[in-house]
């Protein structure tokens, strides 16, 4: 029982980098646009066809630029639709996004079918690690040491570099950073690419995990809606702790009461709300309030 436990708990983690990579993306987005992106998990999808695509045509290392190209057509989305959403009635922002979701949905569809396919891990990680009562595949651990490696980037980035305080300036004061005669659009632009560019490398992780299909967003944008809520409006460090909770959970219903797994998060949202309505580490933001 404890092997099994333990081994739940690692690809609960593993699951749940997935989700903090998507949930990240998607606040990074709100909180500088204002937007919520109900086509996110379009873009994750997006990069796991990418993927699978630059595999059969170049290799395993031409895989790795699946989420630059993800990351262009958000900019180019932001450029062309998003940017006129940002003085109209957040109801708006909600249905357009929502029809392009379907839309890109549509699009997969029409050029890779609608049956799944497969997208096997590269050949060096086949194969389990055995680490005590601990076993994992390592693909999967491969997967979370990447998920952390990113988040650990990002942080980074965001906290020590200009356009990284631009960033966080910006999510609280878009005036004040547009008079100081920063370049707000064009700034805007590459925080959605940036936004989209990280679900593209969740979806680039998650093919060999999951089966690729067009529909798959749908198991990726309401997790990460709800690590949002969960971990609190503005917070990255309560996303990363809200999505790997949330991972935790899921695996472990998923072991002992499969026929939960798929309501198990929204309970544990409404528990977590209950207790603390602005998710985890939250914070105040007059913006939206």
């Amino acid at each position: 029982m404890l092997e099994v436990l333990l081994s739940q708990i690692v690809s609960g983690l593993v699951l749940g980098g997935l989700y903090v990579l998507i949930a990240i993306g998607l606040s990074i987005i709100f909180g500088l646009l204002g937007i919520v992106n109900f086509a996110h998990g379009a873009f994750f999808t997006l990069g796991a066809y990418l993927a699978l695509t630059l595999y059969q045509y170049l290799g395993w290392p031409a895989v790795i630029a699946a989420p630059l190209f993800v990351g262009a057509i958000g900019m180019i989305v932001e450029r062309l639709l998003i940017r006129r959403l940002y003085d109209k009635e957040p109801l708006i922002s909600l249905i357009v996004t929502f029809a392009l979701a379907l839309l890109i949905e549509a699009s997969v569809r029409l050029i890779y079918g609608g049956i799944g396919q497969p997208f096997s891990p590269p050949p060096l990680l086949s194969g389990f690690i055995i680490w005590g009562p601990v076993l994992i595949t390592k693909y999967r651990f491969a997967v979370l040491l990447t998920s952390g490696a990113v988040l650990i980037a990002l942080w980074l980035f965001l906290e020590h570099t200009r356009f990284g305080r631009i960033l966080r300036a910006g999510s609280r004061d878009p005036e004040m950073v547009g008079l100081l005669g920063i370049n707000l659009p064009r700034v805007l632009t590459w925080v959605f690419g940036l936004g989209c560019a990280i679900a593209g490398i969740a979806g680039v992780l998650a093919a060999p995990l999951w089966t690729i299909t067009p529909s798959m967003a749908t198991n990726a944008i309401m997790p990460a809606f709800v690590v949002v809520a969960v971990g609190g409006l503005g917070s990255f460090a309560g996303a990363v702790i809200a999505g790997l909770l949330v991972g935790v959970v899921i695996a472990l219903t998923i072991q002992f009461y499969p026929e939960a797994s798929g309501a198990v998060m929204y309970v544990f949202m409404a528990l977590m709300l209950l207790l603390r309505p602005r998710g985890l580490l939250g914070e105040r933001w007059e913006r939206f309030e």
